[in-house]
């Protein structure tokens, strides 16, 4: 697809919706892998979901097919999902804090405020912090942070020749002064991300 190179999405890469629940089981099936490779764990809530052109791909297309919203949702999701595609130079992910129990999540989001601003990559000696996207205020004045946050992380043409480097090791971590953890990003993982630059 000739927009995948362009990092956008547009109408023209948007499949008829009859066309897409034809196919909509085996293009699921197909990205189950590789989302896999792009769902970093960090800590016992954290989860950092790596976008790309393909995910934002199938994600638009799912909204379309549970909504119905017809021509005129197409836009509204161009516009929501075109932004965390990564551009060359960066990472896109969502992050979410996935607790089932709703007492316990309330507590966990209470203590978080502005932890969306302490994720980062570790690459040596280079921190890469996110950049959260601003679309929403997402902590409440009591200090309550969000369960989901759109970051993205910029990297320097020398820390992508890091990051890249099968030989060296990254790793993912969030320096919250009430979630402080770190975890290693696998080869597979690292060598999935890595195709989002260049």
């Amino acid at each position: 697809m000739m927009s995948a190179e362009a990092r956008q999405i547009t109408r023209d890469d948007i499949m008829a919706p009859e066309a897409y629940a034809k196919e909509r089981r085996a293009r699921r099936a197909e990205m189950l892998p590789i989302k896999k490779l792009r769902r970093l764990e960090v800590g016992p809530y954290a989860t950092f979901y790596f976008e790309s052109y393909d995910t934002m791909w199938l994600q638009i297309h799912e909204m379309l097919h549970i909504e119905k919203g017809g021509d005129e949702q197409i836009d509204d999701e161009l516009r929501a999902y075109n932004p965390m595609i990564p551009q060359g130079a960066d990472l896109s992910a969502t992050l979410m804090f996935e607790i089932d129990d709703p007492i316990r999540r309330g507590n966990v989001l209470a203590r978080l405020g502005y932890v969306e601003e302490k994720a980062f990559f570790q690459i040596g000696d280079d921190k890469i912090y996110a950049s959260p996207e601003h679309d929403v205020e997402r902590v409440t004045e009591d200090g309550k942070t969000s369960s989901v946050h759109f970051l993205h992380f910029h990297f320097t043409k020398d820390q992508i020749a890091k990051f890249s480097d099968p030989a060296v090791q990254v790793m993912l971590g969030i320096e919250h002064e009430n979630y402080a953890l770190l975890a290693i990003v696998s080869a597979a993982s690292k060598a999935e991300l890595a195709k989002d630059f260049g």
